[in-house]
């Protein structure tokens, strides 16, 4: 028999600051606890690698407006699904610069309408490649970057995005097998600080090699029952802006080149997942095109990082539990910024201040991993300090995941102007902190006090 999900909508509080209101809804949308079954379940899993390259010429995300003329690399939707017994779950990670939270919204709410599968438990997450077409309505970009947007949206290319990614997710369900679940930490230099601060204390974008970093590799990955691998999940923080705005090729960038490099060598397929890349870019950064940018060698300086530290993954779970969660941040709007018509969900006033309802999620397997994710350009310094702050052995952060409201810097790099504060964030310099403290706050909290019925069991 299954277990019953409890389900709480009513947990909401607010904290009163100086001159505005800030307030962090609990919102448990369909979070389940579960009870544990009478006889505990093999861990199932699938993937699934879906070709997504246009035929035609597409207009190309990132950067200034500009189509393509070519494809340097084939770009996909690649998905997993996981099975605890009682769950399924989906992570999607799809070689694109990013969309709009409307977008996810629309997707999810068709799965769960015609196949019945919870929001809750897809997470679609894109590479973060500047180097591919554009997907659904403009959404807060074509607030910031109107310039870049005087053209429609090609909505055939968007059909057939959504539609592969809905057939991937069900072509993975079907194909479920028994599978273990391995975990571990590497370590990769391919990234750097972009922040370049100049002698007057202003940012420009650029490189910082002694800026704020996060270079740690995240890993969970999925083996048969023969112990050949099913799929690799690498989770690492930097931008795909190997290439500038000068290519006009179609190209996953260095996130694409490492996951296909990390395939070939270990005969699966694997999901690049992008972190709190908000302020870290690859080490060769904007180039022209892809020799220019050394776009090869990231398969030395991030792919065989990942390769070496896949192959310290020794031991795998076979019995496992997920439990999903979800987290609405309220903070402050950027004062005199406008909203996209098709996000007035995301936003709220009150007291007089209009306040961005910045959606987090989180899934944990059983005692050991908490993931936690949300549609933002984060800082690297936020997802740090969750993460040594954690009550879990391995907490991985999943950027891009679930659409894109912009960038989120902390309230330190303010003072600094630039970019990423100036131009695509519509935060305040309070946010990051409100996004820190209800992160850890709930992993301390709800995903500890309500704890998975399945210890780790593993076969060495």
């Amino acid at each position: 028999m299954k277990s019953i999900g409890v389900i709480d909508l009513n947990k909401v509080s607010f904290k009163q600051r100086a001159d505005r209101w800030i307030s962090f809804s609990l919102l448990l949308l369909g979070a389940t606890f579960f009870v544990a079954p009478a006889a505990s379940a093999q861990l199932r899993a699938a993937v699934v690698k879906v070709d997504i390259t246009p035929s035609d010429s597409q207009y190309l995300l990132g950067y200034q407006e500009r189509k393509s003329t070519g494809v340097l690399d084939k770009i996909y939707h690649r998905i997993v699904a996981i099975d605890d017994g009682t769950t399924q779950f989906f992570i999607v990670s799809s070689d694109l610069c990013l969309y709009s939270p409307s977008e996810y919204d629309k997707v999810a709410a068709r799965l769960q309408k015609q196949y019945g599968i919870n929001p809750l438990n897809i997470w679609w997450s894109t590479t973060h490649t500047h180097s591919a077409p554009e997907v659904g309505v403009t959404g807060l970009y074509g607030i910031y970057m109107g310039d870049r947007i005087k053209h429609e949206v090609d909505a055939a290319y968007t059909a057939m995005v959504e539609q592969k990614l809905v057939d991937g997710i069900l072509e993975a369900r079907k194909n479920l097998v028994p599978a273990r679940l391995g975990v571990g930490w590497g370590f990769s230099q391919a990234n750097i600080n972009r922040r370049a601060i100049d002698v007057n204390g202003k940012a420009s974008l650029g490189l910082n090699p002694d800026g704020p970093v996060d270079r740690r590799i995240g890993l969970l990955r999925l083996d048969k029952e023969d112990g050949s691998p099913l799929v690799l999940i690498a989770n690492y923080a930097m931008h795909g802006t190997v290439m500038s705005g000068a290519n006009l090729d179609i190209s996953g960038d260095a996130p694409g080149i490492v996951a296909e490099y990390v395939e070939k060598k270990i005969g699966a397929p694997v999901l690049y997942i992008n972190g709190a890349a908000g302020n870290l870019a690859p080490i060769y950064s904007t180039y022209p095109n892809w020799r220019a940018g050394h776009l090869s060698q990231f398969r030395v300086l991030l792919g065989d990082k990942i390769l070496e530290a896949n192959a310290k993954i020794k031991s795998g779970i076979d019995n496992l539990k997920m439990v999903t969660g979800a987290l609405t941040v309220e903070t402050p709007r950027k004062p005199g910024m406008d909203w996209s018509a098709d996000l007035a969900k995301y936003s709220v006033t009150r007291a007089g201040v209009n306040m961005v309802k910045l959606p987090v999620r989180f899934l944990k397997i059983n005692e050991e991993i908490a993931i936690w994710s949300a549609p933002i350009e984060l800082f690297c310094e936020v997802s740090n300090e969750v993460r040594n702050r954690s009550p879990f052995s391995y907490t991985f952060y999943f950027g891009y995941t679930n659409g894109w409201f912009g960038y989120m810097p902390t309230a330190s790099e303010w003072p600094h102007g630039g970019y990423e504060v100036e131009t695509v964030s519509p935060f305040t310099d309070a946010a990051a902190k409100d996004l820190t403290e209800s992160v850890v706050g709930y992993l301390h909290g709800d995903m500890k006090t309500n704890p998975s019925p399945v210890k780790s069991k593993r076969k060495k």
